[in-house]
């Protein structure tokens, strides 16, 4: 797929990759060679009939190819630009043995798109069930997760309600991603059509706050709760709590919601370093440390405490920011901060990590200190990016609502809380990509109505 220069897309929040013509499009599908057993869709996490969409986009019969994505999964636009494919549906495919494999997730963004350009509605694309007509249902958070189970339950003649507790909705979509990886137009469109389909949307409602659960629970009588992971990990290492080190997801949210990659028509009081490094190894150290550099940091730095071989980040994101100028220290792990006399962060000690040959819970090889390596790195921000724990304001403010040590959401093989009526699904029970959290909202949207149906 066609990309922007490094150079010109560094100083700008628009899009990267420019997705395929419909000759490039049709060239890709044709590669597809129509398995009889298409392994593809078993790596797929909401069973997208692969082959089939693939099939009619090579005919360039693309409002069929539309019905089948939409079929299961309403985010198609989305999902076509921020699922880790490479890792998943892409993987398996057969073509993937000796060459490359088929593009699936830039023809799921083609797709989508020409949905989008071509304004299909919800009318041509779904039929509604009426079995649960009459039948009310409570959707807490309007991320992947919430968006997906509302719209499998609308689908079954449901009558959903999504509540957002922010103004606009989306969820990490719309707040964790940046603008150049997922452009906030795709969203609204993708919202449109599920307005379409006859979901409600309340914004500005913190769900155990503005009304509690057991409020909505009467209401409805049915509870989805997707309000996913917001809550930041940290280093725990001294001097923490020094001004100008940020959370990546404050820094990423602050971006997003005060449109600060819109300046200067939008003044956005978010503070820049010159320096500034970026802690961690994953998508969302990626999308800070490009964010950074095109809010003007004269140098970035990403310190990551294992090999480049085992960053969890997609590949294809390294590749990108290493292109921007995303400057890689490897096998380096921060053990303190360093501030001056006014409490702003100066600089940061670290120290050199060895790879040991056990690997840790993720299967990747572990790492530790190196003896007498430490050194200082001058740096005038930094941002965090070492993962998120689930949400804590639901279950605390709902205390029959179990969670495990960790604070993620009991759940059971239906996707069912420890309340009856009221499931679960994405962050907030342990996800973690996009599409996995589509998954399990699909899972325990199917459970919400066997439930309805009075089945075990």
């Amino acid at each position: 797929m066609a990309e922007r220069a490094p150079r010109e897309r560094a100083k700008d929040f628009n899009p990267v990759t420019l997705g395929y013509t419909k000759e490039e499009a049709a060239r890709e599908a044709a590669r597809c060679i129509q398995c009889k057993k298409p392994l593809c869709v078993d790596g797929c996490p909401v069973g997208i009939r692969i082959p089939e969409f693939i099939k009619k986009l090579a005919e360039e019969d693309y409002a069929g190819a539309v019905r089948i994505l939409k079929d299961k999964n309403d985010l198609p636009a989305i999902c076509g630009r921020v699922c880790p494919q490479e890792t998943q549906c892409e993987a398996l495919c057969v073509l993937g043995k000796k060459n490359q494999p088929v593009a699936i997730g830039d023809l799921e963004r083609f797709v989508g798109d020409w949905a989008i350009g071509s304004a299909m509605s919800a009318s041509d694309t779904v039929s509604k069930q009426k079995m649960f007509e009459g039948r009310k249902a409570a959707v807490i958070g309007s991320g992947p997760a919430g968006l997906t189970c509302a719209g499998n339950l609308a689908r079954a003649g449901v009558d959903v309600t999504v509540f957002e507790s922010l103004h606009l909705f989306g969820g990490v979509l719309r707040y964790g991603i940046p603008e150049f990886r997922l452009p906030g137009r795709i969203i609204e469109s993708e919202l449109r059509y599920l307005k379409n389909m006859g979901i409600h949307f309340v914004s500005n409602v913190l769900a155990g706050r503005t009304i509690s659960v057991d409020e909505i629970m009467k209401e409805y009588g049915l509870v989805f709760i997707g309000t996913g992971a917001g809550l930041p990990k940290f280093l725990g290492v001294p001097g923490e709590n020094f001004n100008f080190i940020y959370s990546a997801n404050e820094f990423l949210v602050r971006i997003n919601m005060m449109h600060a990659f819109d300046f200067p028509n939008y003044d956005t009081p978010i503070y820049v370093g010159k320096k500034v490094a970026v802690i961690g190894g994953g998508n969302t150290a990626m999308d800070a440390a490009r964010s950074a550099l095109r809010l003007g940091a004269q140098e970035v730095t990403l310190v990551y405490r294992r090999s480049e071989n085992e960053m969890p980040a997609r590949r294809v994101e390294a590749a990108h920011a290493r292109e921007e100028g995303v400057k890689f220290m490897m096998l380096t792990q921060p053990v303190e901060f360093l501030g001056n006399e006014k409490g702003f962060v100066r600089a940061m000690e670290c120290v050199r990590m060895e790879l040991c040959r056990e690997g840790d819970d993720s299967l990747r090889c572990a790492s530790s200190p190196s003896s007498d390596s430490h050194f200082i790195i001058p740096v005038d921000m930094v941002i965090v990016a070492v993962g998120l724990l689930p949400n804590p304001v639901v279950p605390s403010l709902t205390p029959e609502l179990k969670t495990d040590a960790h604070g993620y959401l009991v759940i059971d093989s239906d996707f069912m809380t420890s309340v009856p009526g009221i499931f679960a699904g994405g962050d907030i029970v342990g996800g973690d990509t996009v599409i996995e959290a589509m998954g399990m909202a699909k899972k325990a949207s199917e459970g919400m109505l066997r439930y309805l149906s009075g089945e075990k």
